[in-house]
């Protein structure tokens, strides 16, 4: 570490120190357009035997727990490297160098776990539909879904996912060590649009580091120092990837790139279902090329926009189709009892002419008359008579005189 950067930490160190609580806001705003400090402290956090690590993770722990939103980001920008830090120290088993880092990492973990009450969190997350869209998915691609009694049933509900309360952790040990950790990289997923790109970069390097280190594939990629395996879990991995998805849309493609090939070689490796499903999906997902975009644009994932009503399949069931459906049906049902009509009316016509010249001959004898009425009557069909039956009483006045 060179003596100007030295200086610039230090610089940084005393003016914190001195600050009224009145210009905390200002102070805030203008510290992350400090780009020599940033990369200054992230040389700091590299070297485990700096004189200047534990001043540095003290107030970064000062700018978390300060309840400004600006100090926080700040100190969240370098938790992937403060991790990989102490994944590092403790793979060499060298525990007493990262004492400092550890309390750091305690530190914001035991502050995020509760609110501002004091009361322990309980993080909620829905489960998406398949039925609606979301950035993961479109209805249309997946084909036409059946629309069945069960699916009617399950229509509107939704699952929702609960994770905590977790609790206080006093020291990191073997066995809470990934359970903090996982905890403290979905934080830091969850303000990856305010990150800097210096942020991702560490954050793609460390994913590959963790993931190759101590295997074949760290003597490909050229990783000196820790030469140890470093263990991992299944949630840790997928909380890695989350913040990899990111980075392939705001600039970092080939770390990015590179960081998910280590994760699926480590998946492998190790069997877990849950990385190799994400990682996968991921993979299938991507474009061809890298994405142009500007590192200093808009930080967004690019997903495509809902499908409009054209490119609707036509056999889906919509309330619209319901209703068309509906006034289909009545239209043909007015439609045939036109045709009844008219079939109705032609009989008027025929026997009202049969019935005024039945009792225009009265001369002939009552067996022609019946003769005629059956020939009649012979030459209309069943059908027409019984709806002729319905619609008009005074046609069956006629037949009886008849």
């Amino acid at each position: 570490m060179f003596t100007s950067e030295k200086g610039v930490v230090e610089e940084w160190l005393s003016e914190f120190k001195t600050l009224p609580e009145t210009s905390l806001k200002s102070y805030a705003t203008n510290l992350k357009d400090k780009s020599s400090l940033v990369s200054s402290l992230y040389k700091v956090i590299q070297e485990p035997q700096s004189e200047l690590l534990e001043p540095v993770c003290h107030q970064l722990f000062e700018f978390y727990r300060s309840g400004e939103e600006q100090l926080l980001r700040f100190t969240l920008q370098f938790l992937p490297e403060l991790i990989w830090c102490y994944l590092a120290v403790s793979a060499s088993r060298n525990v007493h160098s990262s004492g400092c880092i550890e309390a750091l990492l305690l530190g914001v973990y035991n502050l995020e776990i509760v609110d501002k009450q004091g009361h322990s969190k309980v993080l909620s997350f829905t489960i998406p539909s398949l039925s609606k869209p979301s950035v993961y998915h479109e209805p249309s691609s997946i084909g036409s879904m059946a629309l069945t009694e069960s699916a009617l049933s399950q229509h509107g509900l939704s699952k929702v996912v609960y994770s905590g309360p977790h609790p206080q952790r006093e020291m990191l040990t073997a066995q809470n060590r990934f359970e903090v950790l996982t905890f403290l990289l979905l934080c830091y997923n969850a303000t990856l649009t305010y990150m800097p790109s210096v942020s991702l970069q560490s954050l793609c390097q460390i994913c590959s580091r963790i993931s190759v280190c101590g295997y074949p594939r760290q003597h490909v990629r050229k990783y000196k120092g820790v030469s140890s395996r470093i263990p991992v879990s299944s949630g840790f991995m997928v909380q890695m990837l989350t913040g990899i998805y990111f980075a392939f849309y705001n600039g970092e493609w080939d770390l990015a790139q590179k960081a998910l090939d280590d994760i699926i070689y480590r998946a492998q490796l190790e069997l877990y279902p849950e990385p190799l499903l994400v990682a996968n999906a991921i993979k299938a997902s991507l474009p061809h090329g890298p994405m142009k975009s500007s590192k200093e644009g808009t930080r967004c994932i690019q997903v495509e926009i809902t499908p409009t009503s054209s490119r609707i399949s036509r056999n889906a069931v919509t309330s619209m189709s319901i209703r068309g459906h509906r006034w289909k049906r009545h239209g043909n049902a007015e439609l045939t009892g036109q045709e009844e009509l008219m079939d109705i009316s032609e009989v008027d016509e025929g026997f009202y002419s049969r019935a005024a010249s039945s009792t225009s001959q009265s001369g002939r004898s009552k067996g022609s008359r019946q003769n005629r009425s059956s020939s009649d009557m012979e030459s209309v069909s069943c059908w027409n008579l019984q709806s002729r039956f319905k619609y008009d009483l005074s046609f069956e006045k006629i037949v009886f005189k008849i």
